[in-house]
């Protein structure tokens, strides 16, 4: 399994990015697939859920209604648009593949996801 994070980057506070995360090695349309981060001196945090279909969704508070998580199963891509950036968004973003097609209460513990991204830098700086 195989999951490849390009396009972190330096933004500017207020200023969006696209993160994409494309899978090979998987049935894509049959995971769940998570985003996580991971500031310096922190913990690896959940950031979003999303089921196998789309129809469900999941965000950490910190990131609701600023951030959007999508996915083309047709292209095996998972997607993170985040809007509103802001320095504390400041982080290395991984991908991850869930056990299963749902995201579920628990889809924010890490144990959940079974393969991981190698991680990209967002940093949001002036």
């Amino acid at each position: 399994v195989q999951l490849v994070e390009p396009g972190g980057d330096l933004v500017q506070p207020g200023g969006s990015l696209r993160l994409s995360c494309t899978a090979s090695g998987l049935t894509f349309g049959g995971s769940a697939m998570g985003w996580f981060r991971q500031a310096p001196g922190k913990e690896r945090e959940g950031v979003s859920c999303i089921n196998w279909r789309s129809s469900n969704t999941y965000y950490a508070n910190s990131v609701k209604g600023r951030f959007t998580a999508s996915r083309d199963n047709a292209k095996n891509t998972l997607y993170l648009q985040m809007n509103s950036l802001q320095p504390e968004d400041t982080a290395i973003y991984y991908c991850a593949a869930r056990l299963g097609v749902y995201c579920s209460e628990s889809w924010s513990l890490a144990g959940a996801y079974n393969a991981w991204g190698q991680g990209t830098q967002v940093t949001v700086s002036s």
